[in-house]
């Protein structure tokens, strides 16, 4: 069988199967229905649940929507997108203008940003305002609150204790191909201090010879000044020759003990945000694209996302003009968004 013949074979498998589950559940829906009252009350919460799932299905939502009428289900997103009528309230009146607005509500319904975050990309686009401001004017159009993650401690230590610190891990990530299931280990290094990440390499057998090879590739990108320490598990890949290379490049090796992923916050954190903001979004089919989404997550994390532990500013600062026009430009597919004046 050719590979684009097994693909194809595995979605229509996949389609039809799905086919099948939609019309029973369609049934099943009808007959519940036919049992209730003829007016249902939802809560706010439920008008939410069901904007949330079915908005992305666009004007296919009428063929399978049974619990409200179609028409009610739009107004209900007209509803949505119009803000709602506040009581007038004493004290200053706001002083920007309605542009701004709107750019906030489109940043958290776009991307689910939290307050933090969207401070941050206003921050880059030179607007200035406050955090409370962005909370109301959010809660004024009916858009809930997103968890705000607070700092680590302990990584915020080790950056006021060392001026060079980097730290490295494995991670694997599994992918489908015309092979079946394959799993590939990938390497990469972190500086505590810039939070500039370096992957090396992505392979399914991370023998010494390869590792050897990444580190020749990847030394001339760790700089050594001063205190240099790197941080790295125990895991068997990293051999004596792995930890003999870094001496002689002037590092200090620091192994943290056994079953401790904590005392490495930063290298497991990036893995978190990786897989959280890349990779869990995606059905990856083949090493070449999983290279593809690793080097699009790392390039807009080193460049243009910003950052909580470096004070919200990206890694690599960009001047824009302060009048320009502000637009946006997707990265992977529209999965997150880079604003910026031009």
């Amino acid at each position: 069988m050719r590979p684009n013949q097994f693909f194809t074979f595995f979605a229509q498998m996949t389609h039809h199967e799905l086919i099948q589950q939609l019309q029973f559940i369609r049934t099943e829906n009808q007959i519940l229905r036919s049992k209730l009252p003829p007016h249902i009350s939802f809560t706010l919460r439920e008008k939410n649940l069901l904007l949330k799932f079915g908005m992305p299905l666009g004007g296919r939502i009428k063929k399978i929507l049974s619990i409200v009428h179609y028409s009610t289900f739009r107004r209900w997103v007209r509803d949505l997108y119009a803000p709602r009528p506040s009581a007038k309230k004493r004290g200053r009146p706001r002083i920007f203008s309605g542009h701004i607005r709107v750019l906030i509500v489109t940043m958290a319904r776009r991307s689910k940003w939290g307050y933090s975050k969207i401070l941050a990309e206003l921050k880059k686009l030179k607007i200035t305002i406050s955090k409370t401001t962005v909370k109301n004017i959010l809660i004024e159009y009916g858009i809930p609150a997103s968890r705000i993650r607070s700092r680590d401690s302990f990584s915020d230590y080790l950056k006021r204790t060392f001026d060079t610190l980097w730290a490295c891990d494995f991670f694997t990530q599994s992918v489908w191909s015309v092979f079946g299931k394959q799993t590939f280990y990938i390497l990469f290094f972190i500086n505590i201090k810039t939070r500039r990440v370096y992957v090396t390499g992505i392979t399914e057998r991370p023998n010494q010879q390869w590792i050897l090879h990444q580190l020749e590739t990847v030394s001339q990108n760790l700089s050594v000044s001063g205190k240099t320490v790197l941080i790295r598990d125990r895991d068997t890949k990293f051999a004596g020759t792995f930890d003999q290379f870094f001496k002689q490049k002037g590092f200090h090796i620091l192994k943290i003990p056994f079953r401790s992923p904590n005392m490495n916050p930063c290298a497991e954190s990036w893995v978190a945000t990786i897989r959280r903001e890349c990779l869990d979004h995606f059905f990856i089919l083949g090493k070449v694209h999983l290279e593809y989404l690793i080097k699009e997550f790392v390039h807009y994390y080193n460049t243009l996302r910003p950052h909580s532990a470096m004070n919200n500013e990206p890694l690599t600062p960009a001047d824009y003009p302060p009048d320009g026009e502000i637009r946006d430009q997707p990265i992977l597919g529209g999965l997150h968004h880079h604003y910026y004046r031009a």
